[in-house]
């Protein structure tokens, strides 16, 4: 019986901790490039879950349609959203602690706009698979998770790709390891910055309407969980390296689904943030540190 239930959270663990990975992966690239602490990204996340549930619901269009098109309208409103917001707080004499309070405020923001908007109702998105489910021996696992999986491990593939092998990506990783050298050479740092704000909204707009298909409800109170859980995510593998989110994200997924095998699920968050700590101080640079983009 254990052996079955291991083997599901097994399962299940990597596939919600891809999902983390994204949650992280945005995070991380926006703050290794930009130096800000989003604490609205939540709230970006869970407006992406609405934007699907909001296709689907009166346009029908299907879900994994709305993956691109939430990616390119993010990435537009992210894009401009810089220019609106994060330039004049580089003339700040603390722009980090500025910006912390600035994104907290938005993130205030844009939870009582989806809190008037859809009222504080929880959605679901009335989407099913056929088959809902896939039989592989003693394992069921559900159709739209493998989809959910699929599509986030293509994200995260194209992520990698675009940081490590395109000259864009280098650029994002150079601002990442030294911003001040970076603009003495003549990268025009604001246009990097925007180009990394609008990715970071992209990859929440996707992750938003991923969250929609593998968890079974969203409300506009839903936006700190996932902030939160990006942060746990990002200290994990080492803040300002999106890559090593990736590995912080299936570890807090693993952690979590494992934990509700044992223990109460109540103590799963305990375990997560006990992992965190332990990881902290035996590794304060989070797994990875510095060296995994060098």
């Amino acid at each position: 019986m254990y052996e079955f239930l291991i083997l599901n959270a097994l399962v299940n663990g990597i596939i919600i901790g891809v999902l983390y990975s994204l949650i992280g992966c945005s995070l991380n690239v926006l703050y290794g490039v930009l130096r800000v602490v989003n604490f609205a990204h939540g709230e970006f996340i869970i407006v992406g879950s609405f934007f699907g549930y909001v296709l689907f619901t009166t346009l029908g269009i299907h879900p994994l349609l709305s993956v691109p098109i939430a990616a390119i309208v993010f990435f537009v409103v992210g894009y401009g959203l810089y220019y609106v917001l994060l330039p004049r707080l580089a003339q700040a004499d603390d722009p980090e602690t500025s910006s912390f309070l600035m994104m907290y405020g938005v993130s205030l923001m844009l939870g009582a706009g989806m809190l008037m908007i859809f009222e504080a109702d929880t959605r679901t998105l009335d989407f099913r698979f056929s088959p809902m489910s896939i039989h592989i021996g003693t394992l069921y696992i559900s159709t739209a998770r493998l989809v959910a999986l699929g599509v986030n491990l293509v994200v995260v593939g194209l992520l990698t790709w675009f940081l490590y092998f395109t000259l864009y990506g280098k650029a994002f990783r150079a601002v990442i390891m030294n911003r001040e050298a970076v603009q003495i050479i003549g990268i025009n740092i604001h246009r990097i910055s925007a180009a990394a704000f609008g990715l970071a909204a992209g990859l929440a707009g996707i992750t938003g309407v991923m969250i929609s298909l593998v968890f079974p409800a969203f409300s506009p109170f839903s936006g700190p969980d996932y902030t939160l859980i990006g942060f746990i995510v990002i200290v994990l593998g080492g803040l300002g390296h999106p890559i090593g989110a990736i590995v912080g994200g299936i570890i807090f997924g693993l952690t979590e689904q494992l934990s509700i095998v044992f223990l109460p699920q109540a103590m799963a968050p305990i375990v997560g943030f006990s992992i965190l700590i332990l990881v902290v101080f035996m590794h304060p640079r989070g797994l990875f540190g510095k060296k995994l983009l060098r």
